[in-house]
């Protein structure tokens, strides 16, 4: 878990992160973070919380309890990750934890769109890259360079071309998955807009 939690802002084109992998297909909602975290009143407490579960299992052994993975900040999964539940916790908790992008065989679409909504480029590789990729951080650490623009993830030793749907991939070029942030660069054409209803402005005989 990064120690420091620092959302994504506006436009983006590239992540460089320490990979951490989960092997497993099919890990739904539920086991990235369970229900009865989802009463939280806001999502900053979630990053310690994610696969608790599965964590408490395995006695410290889990992936996202090992000190090599500390500070990794792009997961690599298998095949349908995110099914279940539609909750956007899930995400929420992964990105508190550190995830910065998540590279898969495939995803779930809701918990795909969700990710996508908060900042989280969601990529697919084929079941084979998967397992290279897998395969070499089973023997040590690998620090990926995953570039927007050309939809390409490289180390020293490893290349690949990374699938993303182009709408999705031109939203994070653009900044227009953060809202947030297109309202305060646009906040003089909101106010001309809201200068321009008629009904919201004030009227003496009322």
């Amino acid at each position: 878990m990064n120690d420091k939690f620092n959302p994504p802002v506006g436009r983006f084109s590239k992540i460089n992160g320490k990979c951490i992998s989960l092997l497993g297909d099919d890990i739904d909602t539920d086991r990235i973070i369970p229900a009865r975290f989802l009463k939280c009143v806001n999502f900053d407490s979630l990053g310690k919380s994610v696969f608790d579960d599965d964590r408490k299992a395995l006695q410290g052994k889990h992936p996202f309890d090992l000190e090599s993975n500390k500070g990794a900040s792009i997961l690599i999964v298998n095949s349908n990750f995110g099914c279940g539940s539609s909750r956007e916790h899930a995400p929420q908790a992964l990105m508190r934890w550190g995830i910065k992008a998540i590279i898969g065989e495939s995803f779930a679409d809701i918990f795909y769109s969700n990710c996508i909504a908060i900042g989280i480029p969601c990529f697919t590789l084929s079941k084979n890259s998967i397992k290279i990729i897998q395969k070499y951080i089973d023997n040590k650490d690998l620090i990926l360079k995953i570039d927007l623009l050309k939809s390409n993830a490289s180390s020293k030793d490893l290349n690949f071309h990374l699938e993303i749907k182009e709408t999705s991939r031109q939203m994070f070029l653009s900044g227009e998955w953060d809202t947030t942030s297109k309202l305060i660069e646009n906040v003089d054409l909101i106010e001309n807009k809201l200068n321009d209803l008629p009904y919201i402005k004030f009227n003496p005989k009322f």
